[in-house]
């Protein structure tokens, strides 16, 4: 009895830290995350509920936490520590300052609830970890964060733009989607004054202003998009 205990228990607690996580999740998500059957998920979502867990069950779409609820901090294992600290360092080497500046800023929060031994770990960790390729004083953007809000409330952007060619141009797009390549952040966009698909890099946006009108969201993945614009590049 012991042993099956476990691993449910186990199930229940990561089941609340998904739930947390996401928007909305779905029986099937969970059930295929943990490998077992709807059933069980459907009877591990009422056995949160019993313990005192707001669960809003929304028909068709799926579970959520009810919102303003708040659960004690998670804890994190010394690997997931040293995974998070990991990633700072290696935003930290990243060119855009708002991104280093939020990364910095989140990484100090889950820094507060690491058990007190781990935080001595942590620093320790992250003065012996060094990524190269940036100075990490040469800061050539401040969009992305603003970029991301608009790609998530699809806000219509007005930039300032000059390419690697030595042009300058002012456009209004449609944000779509981020990428990263050679260590620079990449704008998929719709862009309106050509009427098609472009690729702005970040760190070329000289002005960007968030606009109020909002456009109808791209119904589709990146990688959609890209099998797409591979497929048109292929057949001209």
């Amino acid at each position: 009895m012991e042993e099956k205990e476990k691993p449910r228990l186990a199930r229940l607690t990561a089941i609340l830290t998904q739930l947390q996580s996401k928007r909305v999740i779905t029986a099937k998500q969970l059930a295929e995350r943990h490998d077992v059957s709807v059933r069980t998920i459907y009877r591990d979502i009422r056995t949160l509920e019993k313990s005192g867990i707001p669960i809003v069950t929304e028909e068709g779409i799926g579970y959520s936490i009810m919102e303003g609820y708040h659960l004690p901090p998670v804890l994190f294992s010394e690997e997931e520590a040293n995974a998070l600290i990991t990633l700072e360092q290696l935003a930290i080497k990243n060119k855009d300052q708002s991104l280093v500046e939020n990364i910095s800023s989140a990484l100090e929060k889950i820094k507060a609830i690491l058990r007190y031994s781990q935080k001595g770990n942590a620093d320790l960790l992250a003065d012996r970890i060094y990524f190269g390729g940036n100075n990490n004083k040469e800061r050539t953007s401040n969009n992305l964060m603003e970029i991301q809000s608009a790609i998530t409330h699809n806000k219509v952007l007005a930039i300032d733009y000059h390419s690697s060619e030595d042009k300058s141009s002012t456009r209004n797009i449609e944000p779509f989607a981020i990428y990263s390549i050679h260590g620079n952040f990449l704008l998929v966009a719709f862009c309106r004054l050509r009427n098609d698909f472009r690729h702005f890099r970040i760190d070329f946006i000289k002005k960007l202003v968030t606009k109020s009108d909002t456009f109808s969201p791209h119904n589709m993945t990146i990688k959609e998009y890209f099998e797409k614009y591979v497929k048109d590049q292929n057949n001209p």
